[in-house]
């Protein structure tokens, strides 16, 4: 089914549930969870976005039943930890290669990709100022790059300066397709594959010819912006693993704890857990750590 022009905004988070269909399903329930809720508050009355709506909540449906039994779509928490780790380990790998000068296509898509999986988030509730930095980092940097490759430029590495209305809100997804193939799950060697090779994409139309991003009047995103972002947060891990484990206070007995605590506790052992699928030792203990110090002292 055509995706409406109305729902052009959610034309690749639709793309990138695709292309995870078989590779991890809980991106693609949440891609489509995230898409269907933002259709609702586009257009929810014109006669071909109730079609399509209906038919993605058929899917999402049928999804949920499917995977009944998986915690990541069952409790909430479980799910955001899966979706959250799994965008900061695009935006990490991306973010390595982009310090290391190493320009290629797969990063450009690791970068978008990230972005799309932040926006993801909002399922869930308000994002962190944290994780909107990040997003708008990853979409800058996509373009940035993309941007300067096509003009036969080499891009500046890591940090750069970046006008604060530069962040764009729509990337074509035109030369993505043809990514290496031989990336697997683990990140040790590189993200995880995201290759569209082979998958229909016959239900979300291709963007317009040539990148999607239209940058404001007088502004270049192919040369340094001008305003620094040098301060932008890039979580831990990132460069090195954690290998010395913070100072924890011996615990005390009178110490009280109320439920939002053991909420918080229980939530930051979830993302443990889901950073550990990933084998990224370095976000589980640093996880395990806040729930230590939360349950010894009752302070985060």
């Amino acid at each position: 089914m055509a995706l409406p022009a109305q729902f052009r905004s959610i034309q690749h988070h639709l793309r990138t549930a695709q292309e995870h269909e078989k590779r991890d399903p809980v991106v693609t329930y949440y891609c489509r969870l995230y898409a269907m809720q933002t259709g609702m508050k586009l257009d929810s009355k014109t006669p071909e976005c109730r079609k399509f709506l209906v038919k993605l909540m058929d899917q999402l449906e049928s999804m949920k039943k499917e995977m009944s039994d998986n915690e990541s779509i069952s409790q909430e928490v479980v799910g955001n930890a899966h979706i959250e780790n799994y965008a900061l380990k695009l935006f990490l790998y991306a973010d390595n290669e982009d310090r290391a000068g190493r320009f290629h296509k797969n990063m450009i898509k690791s970068f978008y990709t990230a972005s799309l999986l932040l926006d993801v988030l909002s399922v869930f509730g308000e994002l962190s100022e944290e994780n909107i930095q990040h997003r708008k980092y990853a979409r800058w940097k996509a373009t940035y790059i993309h941007n300067c490759l096509k003009n036969g430029e080499t891009p500046q590495p890591g940090p750069l300066g970046m006008d604060e209305d530069e962040e764009a809100g729509e990337f074509g997804a035109e030369g993505f397709s043809g990514l290496d193939p031989s990336h697997g799950g683990s990140f040790r060697g590189g993200p995880p594959s995201l290759s569209s090779e082979g998958q229909d994409h016959s239900s979300v139309p291709g963007p317009a010819p040539g990148i999607g991003f239209t940058p404001g009047p007088g502004s270049a995103p192919s040369g340094p912006p001008t305003t620094n972002y040098n301060n932008i947060h890039i979580p831990p891990g990132a460069h090195a693993p954690a290998n010395t484990p913070a100072e924890l206070p011996p615990p005390t007995g009178g110490v009280q704890l109320s439920p939002e605590d053991f909420t918080k506790a229980q939530k930051y052992c979830k993302y443990a857990g889901s950073a550990l699928q990933y084998e990224d030792v370095s976000t589980a203990i640093q996880n395990l750590q806040k729930a230590l110090k939360l349950l010894t002292t009752g302070k985060e």
